[in-house]
């Protein structure tokens, strides 16, 4: 008991300090491989390329790889490994690194590819002594230099777009036996290992590193480029800064409570993809490599540039980003995403990892959450309020409170005494139930889940093949080994409702402290040398019959995820949506969860990093991100809570959450002027549902974020680069949040300038010609939102109190014509929660306006769906000349229509039109 008390002491300590220790975290210095990568600077690589070895067999070009002693004569062979250069479908590359006879197996990550890459035709151009030179069917070049090794790709112009080892920081640290020591009579040890190779200390914690090091680095420069992007998740800018005179970012699934602001620490997600861009072109890289991992950053652009990082010379040449990715352990496999524009490298990055499924349609809605709403009755109470207060609202959220004395899929006997009844009160208003569960297991005798575990052996290891036992809210704890594919199947049917008594089809679920999250471990998470399942292979006893946690630690959280998406599908046998949201990220994860950024606070900013970060993993392929509105420490004034709800709702997760020691802030809570504008700011994201979930099917498309920087739209524009204080959704609208305290006005830029774009303020339609920033007056009701000339946005302006009501309600089509008088649309339709849409049952729609004519068509025409949705209202922004008449066309009808003109700001609005969206029809104007 004393041992507990004093733990729960230490907890509170770090988690109701509201600041980050930093002492808890590593610096590179205190990171061993880190610290000795980074100090290597040669001047020339030892890495030399075979030309004699050369073969190409498909689409894979294989060669002989060696490290060479340049000091002997003549050169001395001091390691052997195999290069791979394979070429994929959509003008990627992958580049692979391995030792030719590995003393253990490397791990490589199991799920972040969506599938296995679509192949393309690699040819073998040309070979010599010097050069090695292959092509795709894309048109892109690769030319390997012999020696010292370099790898270069050219774009389709035959200009340098990417280059690896560059500046010679390429290692693979071949894995070797350790060695005994020999102490002679004397008792003097006259052989050792370096210090640090088979173990290192932090703070009280002892890593025993049983395979030694294994670490692995390469530099990437992208020439041309003016701006970096990516490798979330991080609380600084969205566009990467230089890191020679400071540390390197580092990516690392961590629990920090508050983590701090403008800072390259690790937090919850590690996403190791990186975007350059420049006039010329959009390249990326994605290091698929699951470890713990530190990139530095050199952009020749930034004034201050300290040439500390690299040994180069840059011959002038300033338009340039310079990476280098060092992880502690895996197989060299990087791909080479080619662009050329910001759009296709995202694509690119996705079409490798997955996009973003479509969300049951709920979870776009407005979420409320707290730690912890108490009882059945308080959550009663929260619902009621919504409904008094005239406020939408689609999930209430529970947290740990809710279980019994913290164990996970069961319910406190007390205080949740009938879970069936209060779901179903919730969802006879269309609203749905979201409960949290984590990756810890009490260790308590009786506790099902852990006797099941311990039984099975379905627990981590520690490093003596014992269960390991760390703690996390429960106390004692223990953690599932998802690794192992026993451990997912039996974990998804816990999800079974049978197994988790008083759920439905309408209870959804949160996954948090899954970086994994262990309070008394190093750096608060797992320790290194924990074991993890392997799966079996003739010949492999011992050290290569597991799998160490510090390979596999990032992607622990996306094995989580991704059993209990798997237990959420299953148990309505694959008929329903899940929707799952997750703390930790990796690449891949987008598949299976939204994410949000964390423990933040009420502070501006937080409210500020909102952006940049989510921006920053929408990039990475998760999309589906917000923050906690309000911030889930301390508690918001009415100016900073109004903002929040202003932002969140042009985010696209949209969620307001608070810490169990908080103050109590539902809306109604605050004075009713603040009460009135939360309202306004939610009832303007009901309005915009169906855009939303159209962004959200057209990202199942095309892999682009529905959330995105401007630069993704707009990179031609060098001003666009930096900015990361408003966003874009999809290519319609973009949003200038206010993140600041006590302003006035904010400036706004308005990119397209070149395409004589023009903007319309969505509250007054007056439109804005592209022409770079703005001023623009907030008073505490304005959030400065614009719709793009030449899109056409659906809203529904009959706002209910969940968007389950609002499914046949009609629909307001707002027409922003362009400097053509041209407008083009898109709408989705479908049930909203089934994979119906699969078997086509759905409809997508284009909407197109001219002056002659406004249709409605289907883009897929076999796709159907029985919508009750009518056209209530069209309001035509920026017309310059009315039509006299306006006739509708469906089937074998026509109606003539009414229109009235406000002639102030050039608005047409054609009144109650009827016109039925589950068939195409057709308004012809006459003039």
């Amino acid at each position: 008991m004393k041992t507990l008390c004093c733990l729960l002491v230490g907890i509170l300590a770090i988690y109701g300090s509201f600041a980050v220790d930093r002492n808890n975290f590593k610096t590179c210095e205190q990171s061993g491989f880190c610290k000795r990568l980074r100090a290597q600077k040669p001047e020339k690589s030892q890495y030399s390329l075979d030309p004699k070895t050369v073969a190409v067999q498909g689409n894979t070009l294989v060669a002989n790889v060696v490290t060479v002693d340049r000091e002997t004569q003549p050169p001395k062979v001091l390691h052997k490994y195999v290069l791979k250069l394979s070429a994929i479908k959509d003008g990627t590359f992958r580049v692979e690194i391995n030792e030719a006879e590995p003393l253990y197996p490397r791990y490589v990550p199991q799920l972040a590819l969506v599938s296995a890459p679509v192949t393309d035709k690699l040819e073998l151009v040309s070979s010599d002594d010097t050069k090695v030179i292959a092509a795709n069917s894309q048109g892109h070049r690769v030319v390997i230099t012999v020696d010292p090794l370099k790898i270069e790709f050219l774009d389709k112009s035959g200009e340098s777009a990417v280059v690896l080892n560059e500046n010679n920081q390429l290692f693979v640290e071949p894995l070797r036996k350790r060695k005994e020591a020999v102490e002679d009579e004397t008792g003097q040890i006259l052989e050792e290992d370096e210090e640090g190779t088979w173990g290192e200390t932090f703070k009280s914690h002892h890593d025993s590193k049983p395979r030694g090091n294994e670490a692995i680095s390469l530099d990437v420069s992208f020439p041309d480029a003016d701006q970096a992007y990516g490798i979330p998740e991080h609380s600084d800018k969205v566009n990467l800064a230089t890191t020679t005179s400071g540390e390197p970012y580092r990516l690392y699934n961590l629990d920090v409570f508050e983590y701090e602001l403008d800072s390259r620490m690790a937090i919850y997600a590690a996403i190791p993809v990186m975007y350059a861009h420049g006039s010329k072109r959009s390249v990326g890289v994605f290091w698929h490599n699951s470890a713990e991992t530190w990139v530095d950053v050199v952009n020749y652009a930034d004034s201050n540039v300290v040439s500390s990082l690299v040994n180069l010379v840059t011959g002038g040449q300033k338009r340039k980003v310079d990476a280098r990715f060092m992880s502690e352990s895996g197989v060299l496999d990087v791909f080479v995403l080619m662009g050329d524009k910001p759009k296709d490298v995202l694509r690119q990055y996705t079409a490798l990892t997955g996009a973003v499924p479509l969300p049951p349609k709920f979870s776009l809605a407005y979420h409320q959450s707290r730690w912890n709403y108490v009882d059945e009755n308080d959550v009663a109470s929260v619902d009621e309020g919504f409904d008094t207060h005239d406020i939408p609202a689609d999930a209430i959220w529970l947290d740990i409170e809710y279980t019994n004395g913290k164990k996970y899929f069961t319910w406190d006997a007390e205080k949740f005494q009938h879970p069936a009844e209060m779901v179903s009160n919730l969802t006879a208003k269309g609203r749905k139930l979201v409960v949290i569960i984590d990756p810890h297991i009490k260790r308590e005798a009786g506790y099902f889940l852990h006797e099941d575990a311990t039984e099975k052996g379905y627990y981590v290891k520690n490093k003596d093949g014992k269960d390991y036992d760390g703690w996390c809210w429960p106390g004692s704890s223990s953690y599932l080994d998802f690794m192992d594919p026993r451990v997912r199947e039996y974990y998804a049917s816990l999800y079974r409702y049978e197994n988790f008594a008083g759920t439905s089809k309408d209870v959804h679920i949160w996954n948090d402290m899954n970086e994994p999250s262990v309070f008394n471990g190093p750096e608060v998470t797992m320790l290194k040398d924990n074991r993890h399942y392997k799966s079996p292979e003739p010949g492999q006893e011992g050290i290569s019959s597991f799998w160490e946690h510090r390979h596999i630690h990032n992607e622990y959280g996306l094995f989580h995820i991704s059993a209990t998406h798997k237990g959420m599908l299953e148990r309505d046998d694959k008929k329903y949506r899940p929707f799952i949201l997750t703390r930790s990220g990796f690449a891949g994860a987008q598949r299976y969860a939204a994410i949000w950024t964390g423990d933040n606070s009420a502070e501006w900013g937080f409210l500020a990093a909102s952006v940049p970060m989510c921006l920053s993993l929408a990039i990475a392929g998760m999309s589906f991100c917000g923050s906690d509105v309000g911030g889930f420490f301390k508690y918001p004034d009415s100016e900073l809570m109004t903002r929040w709800y202003q932002a969140g709702a042009y985010q696209p997760f949209f969620r307001a959450h608070s810490h169990i020691e908080t103050k109590r802030r539902e809306p109604w809570l605050y004075d009713a002027q603040t009460l009135s504008l939360i309202r306004d700011a939610n009832r303007r994201r009901y309005a915009l549902l169906d855009f939303w979930y159209t962004l959200f099917f057209e990202q199942t498309r095309d892999g682009l974020p529905v959330f995105r920087p401007l630069f993704v739209e707009y990179g031609d524009e060098s001003e666009v680069l930096t900015i990361d204080n408003q966003h874009l959704l999809g290519d319609k609208m973009l949003v200038r949040p206010v993140l600041e305290k006590g302003v006035s006005s904010v400036q706004v830029y308005l990119p397209g300038a070149r395409t004589r774009t023009v903007w319309y303020d969505v509250d007054t339609y007056q439109a804005y010609p592209a022409d770079g920033y703005i001023t623009v007056d907030t008073p505490i009701s304005k959030i400065p939102v614009y719709q793009r000339g030449g899109s056409i946005i659906p809203r529904k302006e009959r706002v209910r109190r969940s968007s389950a009501l609002m499914a046949h309600d009609p629909y307001t089509l707002v027409v922003a014509l362009d400097a053509n008088n041209t407008a083009t649309g898109t709408l989705y339709i479908d049930d909203g929660e089934t994979y119906d849409y699969k078997n086509n049952k759905y409809i997508y729609a284009k909407l197109e306006y001219t002056q002659e004519r406004m249709t409605y068509t289907y883009i897929d025409e076999s796709a159907t769906y029985p919508t009750g949705s009518w056209v209530e209202r069209i309001v035509v922004a920026g017309i310059k000349t009315a039509p006299r008449s306006a006739k509708l066309l469906q089937g074998d009808s026509t109606t003539s229509l009414l229109m009235t003109l406000h002639k102030g700001n050039d608005v047409l609005v054609i009144r109650k039109p009827a016109a039925n969206m589950a068939k195409p029809w057709k308004i012809t104007f006459s003039y």
